[in-house]
């Protein structure tokens, strides 16, 4: 069964460890020891055979760091990608490979993400009317966070292929991080334009791909393995208080700017009066909330993260460094630098 306690114990999330069993089998096709990296981030088959198996997003991170040292390949997530399968998805990836169209697939493996990864910066989304598939912004990025996003929009791409039995099945893929020098190997693997530093992740489908039905298409075992995952959906949902939802759907709106209760309680379908009225039956307020979601970030930040103070600024929506040194040191009593020393000295 699905964890249903409360949202993940990392407040920068977690993924499943299907997505970890890719990256390795991917070192492993790259020539890198991906034994070692098991022994390294102890790791061991039966865990990484769990369905419900879960990788902190830090670790996954760490993780993807090591393999593509042990690779000497920057373009690791597109060899991810390649060897990405539907079950490799869970019981999301399953349902979109029974769907009537590759629209209805990739639908389905956008509402049901929750259940295979949670990530603080947000979820992937649909934008039918322009046939695109979009991954959220993880930036700032850096050399270690690139494979994300190309894994990602690969794997999604290698699904479609998978689906349809072609290859030709993508206009442009636009990518936010700026061009690493691989445009030809990024654009051979996609089979059409790549946009770098773009405004956006994301893939734009061909119409007749949109529209085409997936060879396993299946109306009837598509309904029913749906209606598992909305369950899923639904044990995930049941255990959280408004404040949990509303700190989910707060924190992807920190990134330099401080959110309002307005543009909250909008994206929780409930009005501003209403959502501070049901924090307050709960024991909080928006801005209690607002503060405690920062300083949980903040603290995963520093031990987790390289991140850098001004990074971590940004990302808890402090409009500059200094606000968010001053905002530390009330919590925790040190500066976030010095609580970063130590960890570093005690490691």
């Amino acid at each position: 069964m699905t964890n249903t306690s409360r949202p993940n114990q990392n407040s920068l999330g977690d993924i499943s460890l299907l997505y970890a069993s890719v990256l390795l089998r991917a070192t492993e096709a790259e020539g890198g020891d991906a034994e070692r990296l098991k022994s390294q981030f102890h790791l061991n088959d039966p865990e990484l055979a769990a369905p419900e198996g879960r990788i902190s997003i830090p670790r996954f991170m760490r993780l993807g760091q090591a393999a593509i040292a042990t690779t000497g390949n920057p373009a690791l997530g597109l060899r991810m990608g390649a060897l990405t399968r539907p079950i490799d998805a869970g019981i999301a990836g399953l349902a979109a490979e029974s769907a009537n169209t590759v629209h209805q697939s990739l639908a389905t493996l956008i509402r049901y993400a929750l259940l295979s990864s949670r990530n603080s910066r947000g979820e992937p989304s649909l934008a039918a009317e322009h046939r695109k598939a979009c991954f959220y912004s993880i930036s700032p990025y850096n050399q270690y966070n690139y494979f994300v996003v190309d894994s990602i929009l690969a794997a999604w791409t290698q699904l479609i292929r998978h689906m349809t039995g072609r290859y030709d099945i993508l206009e442009r893929v636009r990518i936010e991080y700026p061009s690493i020098g691989l445009d030809e190997v990024f654009e051979s693997w996609f089979r059409c334009p790549v946009e770098f530093g773009a405004k956006e992740n994301s893939i734009r489908l061909k119409e007749s791909v949109w529209l085409q039905a997936p060879s396993q298409a299946h109306q009837g075992m598509h309904e029913k393995l749906t209606a598992w995952c909305e369950q899923e959906l639904q044990q995930i949902r049941k255990g959280w208080s408004v404040a949990d939802r509303a700190r989910y759907l707060m924190t992807p709106l920190l990134r330099g700017e401080t959110p309002t209760i307005e543009t909250l309680a909008n994206r929780l379908g409930t009005t501003p009066w209403t959502l501070q009225r049901q924090l307050a039956s709960e024991g909080t307020g928006f801005r209690e909330l607002l503060d405690n979601t920062r300083r949980q970030l903040a603290q995963d930040y520093l031990q987790e993260t390289n991140s850098s103070l001004s990074e971590i600024a940004w990302l808890l929506g402090f409009a500059n460094p200094p606000a968010f040194h001053k905002a530390y040191r009330r919590w925790y009593g040190i500066s976030p630098g010095e609580y970063r020393k130590h960890i570093k000295g005690n490691n």
